[in-house]
């Protein structure tokens, strides 16, 4: 059996994952999406137009491959059509050849984005940041065994309704002020819908098994990132999916063997949205300058993005739980006009180090970080295309990098072009 590629981050999410898609795809045959909803982004720039995907597998720019939401992954139909019109009025062709949809992946309803919001709005300055984008509900309903799948809209229409109601009552009573607009949706729904999404959908659990038999290659990207998983993750500030490498097996049905490289990619500093501890967080004017110099803001959310000092033990700590047997170094370029930069090698308890990742948000704010100090290369370095030629002092901070994690270093962003990505000679 043939054995798939697999891209994830190894933060908090936004580390250009989608470059290094873009990048990969164009060898591959069948690109897959195996978690989350249209509350992860990611960006790919070909030329001077930047395709923004959410539900998409952002290798869809690739027309010799085919595309796989898989049974992972939940979806809110208005979001993926949208989302398919505004990539087609930048350049987006044939994906009604290309675009497979599981039949056992769940749907995102309105009334879970509506429910999402509320349930947010309620804990007032406790709140997780989520997106609204209704992920937690309809992961809460896949979990409770309420939800509904693609196969059961595309299926008898009597059974769906009833379903649909009884789900949608349910959070009537949670919320009897809301107004959840019930019968609207389920009208929208089975009229607008049932039939666009029916030609796109399979069985993708046969689909692609068989494709790995047959030797085909396959990507798999992640989305969100390892440390907003659900299990693995900064809990409670996290997403409601497995976003680690355990997800790409239960929200696609391939079997553990099936997974080969596993590529993590890093971001050349750390950024973080939303509440929750951020060790190496500058609330300062490096801060503020990583922010504007990255253009650091959310994909999805437009929400600014939290920026500070590359963090070590987090991406070691994503490593070990991943095995990434490669790393991609994002966004490098942004540290250009730094001289001096900072790395964090250590968390600190009571004085002493730790060699684990807190649990909880409180023990994450009982540490302290121990840092090195690096010399910058104070010189622009977007339009560099080979390694050797890079500053040394940059090559000195790849090299920091991949010996103090003991992962090879195999890409290196230099800018957010797909021509912008060095491969690393090993």
């Amino acid at each position: 059996m043939n054995q798939a590629t697999v891209v994830l981050g190894a933060q908090w999410g936004d580390e250009g994952k989608g470059k290094i898609v873009d990048l990969i795809a164009a060898q591959q045959d069948v690109i897959c999406r195996c978690q989350g909803g249209n509350n992860a982004g990611h960006t790919v720039v070909i030329g001077d137009v930047a395709y923004d995907f959410h539900l998409l597998p952002s290798g869809i720019i690739n027309e010799d491959s085919l595309s796989v939401i898989g049974n992972g992954v939940v979806i809110h139909l208005p979001g993926l059509f949208s989302e398919i019109a505004a990539n087609e009025k930048k350049g987006l062709r044939n994906w009604q050849q290309r675009l497979i949809i599981s039949d056992r992946a769940h749907l995102v309803f309105d009334f879970h984005q509506m429910v999402d919001g509320m349930e947010e709005s309620s804990r007032g300055t406790k709140n997780l940041g989520t997106t609204k984008k209704g992920i937690g509900p309809t992961y809460s309903s896949k979990a409770g065994r309420s939800g509904l799948r693609v196969s059961d809209l595309l299926g008898d229409e009597q059974a769906f309704r009833e379903r649909f109601m009884k789900l949608g009552r349910h959070f009537e009573r949670l919320f009897p002020d809301a107004d959840l607009k019930l019968e609207s949706e389920l009208q929208t729904l089975l009229q607008d819908y049932r039939e666009r999404l029916r030609p796109l959908v399979r069985d993708t659990v046969a689909l692609l098994n068989k494709q790995l038999s047959l030797g085909k290659k396959i990507l798999i990207e992640g989305a969100n990132a390892t440390m907003l998983d659900i299990d693995f993750g900064t809990y409670p500030y996290v997403t409601s999916s497995n976003c680690s490498v355990g997800g790409v097996c239960t929200g696609l049905g391939i079997p553990c063997r099936a997974v080969g490289d596993v590529i993590g990619v890093v971001k050349a500093y750390t950024t973080r949205v939303g509440a929750g501890r951020l060790p190496t967080e500058q609330l300062n004017d490096i801060g503020e300058k990583l922010q504007t110099i990255g253009k650091e803001y959310g994909v999805t959310t437009g929400r600014k993005r939290r920026c500070g000092w590359l963090d070590l033990p987090v991406v070691k700590y994503t490593a070990m739980i991943n095995g990434f047997s490669a790393l991609a170094i994002t966004k490098l370029d942004i540290l250009d006009s730094f001289e001096e930069l900072k790395i964090c090698t250590s968390y600190l308890k009571d004085g002493n180090p730790i060699d684990y990742f807190p649990a909880t948000d409180e023990e994450l704010r009982q540490i302290e970080v121990e840092y090195v100090t690096m010399p910058g290369w104070c010189c622009d370095i977007t339009g560099v295309r080979s390694y050797n030629d890079m500053p040394v002092n940059a090559q000195k901070y790849i090299e920091f990098i991949r010996s103090s994690l003991n992962v090879p270093v195999r890409y290196v962003g230099v800018g957010p072009s797909r021509d912008s990505i060095i491969e690393v000679p090993q």
